[in-house]
């Protein structure tokens, strides 16, 4: 019989446990204990001992709501989901715990793959495309529900895009590793005066704007500012809010060194042609006619943007990073800056700087619909966006509920489906 025993940790021990550990993730970490204690949660960290090594440990939370007490474990619990034995002990743990808290049931979400896919969601040959069903049934056998294979956003996202930075070392490799489209975005955007920075702790407000002009066009839950600010309090330098500006009188000088040297390239046409025709010569002068009026009107543009500032916000993300990975987690931009491609660039200037300047080899985009076929599906848009960088697809084990307390927990639903909630 192996030797096990429950523990209760501190901040310190947890954070120590869950930055070695292969599942670990923004969630799983006291920074986000700290996030959830200002929002009036019940927050502790508990573990399992074998032999007095630490073998597993979960952030867990219960919350006292009007209806009932709950208890969750968000992106975990962390530990080997393939070790039967242990998963039953700290799941059994976790339940009595869950139990002595008042709560009516027991809701984790492991970080744990159930399969990858390839970008396109399809599946892959070879062991990492094959099923985890053990994991699945191991939490069946524990007493778990589980909530099913389900596609959609949810709160905790059960399908997201990851990418593999591992051999990629500079900017240059980098760059290359995404889809032609991408690349030309990315470079698009800076030759259009568009730079990323990190917005500092009393620059929030930008970040926020940005995040809420989006939730209202695209119809989101918008956090607020103040959410913002005790992110960036509880989890200090891991935190960072991001923006991509226009700095217009950049913009304005390279189109203008663009127009006249497409002026001077259609001027030279024009006189070769008057002096010698041919078909060649004048199909040229029709193309470089066409790019100096396209270059004409950007420049018409660019005196319109001028009337908004000097250095115009154009998009916003927030990323947090941890040992294991770069998590891009909220963010936001101007429809009226689109053209500028503002998004693509603050994604890889998060990829350069906070992964492969790190040494860390998995930038995880987090949240997509897992709706592959359908155009019309509300998250194709965001699902194209993150295509575009060349990833991959990790659909996890899902969402499980462990009835702690039965009775309560069959009279709470039979409550939210008669209010309707």
């Amino acid at each position: 019989m192996r030797d096990f025993e429950f523990v209760t940790l501190t901040p310190e021990e947890f954070d120590g446990f869950s930055a070695k550990h292969p599942q670990s993730n923004f969630q799983q970490t006291a920074a986000m204990g700290r996030l959830r204690e200002g929002e009036g949660i019940d927050v502790e960290y508990l573990g399992m001992r074998e032999n007095g090594r630490m073998v597993a440990a979960a952030l867990f939370e219960t919350h006292h709501g009007k209806l009932s007490t709950f208890s969750e474990v968000h992106d975990g619990p962390l530990c080997d989901w393939h070790d039967r034995e242990l998963v039953e002990r700290f799941m059994d743990a976790l339940k009595h715990h869950a139990k002595a808290k008042g709560a009516a049931q027991l809701g984790i979400t492991p970080e744990e793959p159930y399969r990858l896919r390839a970008s396109d969601g399809g599946e892959i040959d070879g062991e990492q495309g094959a099923p985890a069903d053990d994991i699945v049934e191991t939490l069946k056998d524990c007493g778990f529900e589980h909530e099913g294979f389900t596609v959609g956003y949810t709160a905790v996202p059960r399908w997201r895009y990851v990418k593999d930075l591992s051999g990629i070392s500079d900017e240059k490799a980098l760059l290359k590793s995404y889809d032609k489209r991408t690349q030309w975005s990315v470079k698009r955007a800076a030759s259009m005066g568009v730079h990323v920075r990190e917005l500092g702790a009393d620059e929030l407000g930008v970040f926020a704007d940005i995040e809420r002009q989006t939730a209202e066009r695209r119809g989101f839950e918008y956090r607020g500012e103040e959410y913002f600010r005790r992110f960036k309090e509880a989890f200090g330098n891991a935190a960072h809010f991001t923006v991509a500006e226009i700095h217009v009188a950049e913009y304005v000088a390279d189109m203008e060194t663009k127009r006249d040297a497409l002026q001077a390239k259609v001027e030279a046409l024009q006189a070769k042609q008057a002096q010698h025709p041919t078909t060649r010569t004048e199909r040229q002068l029709g193309e470089e006619t066409r790019n100096l009026e396209a270059a004409r009107k950007r420049l018409a543009e660019a005196a319109e943007y001028a009337g908004d500032g000097d250095v115009l916000p154009a998009a916003a993300s927030l990323f947090v990073e941890n040992p294991r990975e770069t998590v891009y987690l909220f963010s936001g931009s101007v429809e009226r800056y689109k053209p500028f491609y503002a998004s693509a660039l603050i994604q890889h200037w998060a990829m350069l700087h906070l992964c492969v300047e790190r040494g860390v080899d998995r930038y995880n985009f987090y949240g997509i619909s897992g709706v592959f076929g359908d155009p019309d599906d509300e998250g194709r848009g965001v699902l194209e966006f993150k295509q575009g960088f060349n990833g991959y697809v990790e659909e996890l084990t899902g969402s499980f509920v462990l009835p702690v307390r039965p009775m309560v927990f069959r009279l709470k639903n039979l409550a939210h489906r008669i209010l309707g909630r």
